[in-house]
């Protein structure tokens, strides 16, 4: 973020020299009431296919702030096309996955259900605010979509044919990860991709099955370990970062 912008904030809105542009009523409270923003003041933006931009401040009221766009910093660039899917587990815990993935370059989070799921509810809306928040701060040029929650079988049913899954087994069945990775074949290699991690319990043998007989499941492990599943997903989104990823 350029030193004269205190705030980067992520919009809907086209990004361009001179355009205008009007923060939502949360983002507008933010910068006036929060951030004590002024008339002036710069505003970094960015939504994900425009780069990011400069902006001035126009107008700010206590609910209502606009702002002017002047000036690109950053040209958008590609990212890696990696999802995660995970069994959704407690809100602190899975507050931290769509953070902490964001950071790590996740394009795309979608929680499954499995049969040792404990979590029966997931509020999609709160995990992309996260992802919203976790962009912002890293300097992240695009924030990751979230999916509804879907049940495992359903998910690996309608799997696309391209992508290619790293199937995070907890029985270290797999050979170790950035080993498979790194000997993965060129044509892999430059699939997208995606990393399934499993619930607290684990898979149970039929899941495991069903994931392993996949024609794009990949089964690696990670470590002696054991693992929380928040732990688990962070060290699987850097190894293959690492070993396909933009690192």
């Amino acid at each position: 973020m350029r030193a004269d912008c205190k705030t980067r904030l992520f919009v809907d809105a086209q990004l361009g020299a001179e355009l205008t542009v009007a923060p939502d009523r949360d983002q507008s409270h933010y910068l006036a009431n929060v951030m004590r923003a002024r008339i002036g003041d710069r505003v970094a933006l960015f939504n994900g296919r425009d780069g990011e931009w400069v902006s001035e401040i126009t107008e700010a009221a206590k609910r209502h702030v606009t702002l002017r766009v002047l000036d690109q910093v950053k040209k958008q660039q590609p990212e890696p096309d990696l999802w995660l899917a995970f069994a959704p587990i407690k809100k602190a815990r899975l507050d931290f996955i769509a953070q902490k993935a964001t950071e790590l370059g996740v394009s795309h989070m979608v929680p499954v259900i499995t049969r040792r799921t404990i979590v029966d509810r997931v509020k999609t809306e709160r995990m992309t605010a996260n992802a919203v928040e976790a962009a912002e701060q890293c300097e992240r040029m695009n924030v990751p979509t979230v999916g509804e929650p879907i049940k495992l079988d359903k998910l690996l049913g309608q799997w696309p044919a391209e992508r290619k899954i790293m199937f995070c087994d907890e029985d270290l069945s797999g050979t170790a990860a950035h080993t498979t990775l790194e000997t993965t074949d060129e044509k892999s290699a430059a699939a997208p991709w995606a990393i399934l991690i499993g619930p607290e319990g684990g898979f149970d043998d039929a899941e495991r099955d069903l994931i392993r007989n996949h024609p794009n499941c990949v089964t690696v492990s990670l470590g002696p370990r054991i693992l929380r599943a928040d732990t688990a997903a962070m060290a699987a989104i850097s190894l293959w970062q690492s070993a396909l990823g933009d690192w």
